[in-house]
């Protein structure tokens, strides 16, 4: 193994060589080889379902740019490209280059992210080392500078969040795609 490498990096790197290949969906990815359900899916990939694996379009968009899979159209048999997969993401969900670059910067920094739920919640994110083993610690609501988000809308995500009793993040991305993390906490007045 190269010196500074993470585990993470070096499993990717193995999966890599393998070429995963893929078909696109109406709104998602398939993977159906049992080599490439199995070693997505133990990295935190996906949503195993019938021996196959579904990946959301960011996580599509993250394995296609890494090499690490392949895209087909399902319905016209040719290869998909990294630009036609942002398009059709852009087409079911108008934040998808913001929720892709949140994505991609909690993957390189080597968190396992998964899918959010609700109230503005773009990912639930596990601690390195964690996925499998333990619940997500962090809940991520993603925004871009100068996209007005009102007070109410994060504080009611804030009370959620704290019921749940995990640690809100909010992720800025700048006009650069720069993505600066803040960590929300009830103020309280002594």
């Amino acid at each position: 193994m190269a010196l500074g490498k993470s585990k993470l990096e070096t499993d990717e790197s193995r999966v890599a060589e393998l070429k995963v290949k893929a078909s696109l969906r109406e709104n998602d990815v398939l993977v159906s080889s049992p080599e490439g359900v199995e070693g997505l899916s133990s990295r935190g990939y996906g949503v195993p379902e019938n021996d196959k694996l579904t990946l959301t379009f960011y996580e599509a968009l993250f394995l296609l740019g890494k090499e690490i899979i392949e895209v087909e159209d399902e319905k016209t048999g040719k290869k998909v490209g990294f630009q036609d997969l942002l398009k059709r993401f852009q087409s079911v969900d108008e934040n998808a280059w913001v929720r892709y670059l949140i994505y991609r910067d909690l993957r390189s920094r080597g968190y396992v992210a998964r899918e959010g739920f609700g109230l503005g919640i773009d990912f639930r994110v596990y601690e390195r080392g964690e996925y499998g083993e333990e619940t997500a610690k962090y809940l991520i609501f993603g925004v871009q500078e100068g996209q007005p988000v009102s007070v109410e809308e994060l504080a009611r995500t804030l009370r959620y969040v704290q019921s749940l009793k995990k640690n809100l993040v909010l992720a800025v991305i700048n006009r650069r795609g720069e993505i600066v993390y803040y960590s929300l906490s009830q103020l309280t007045l002594k």
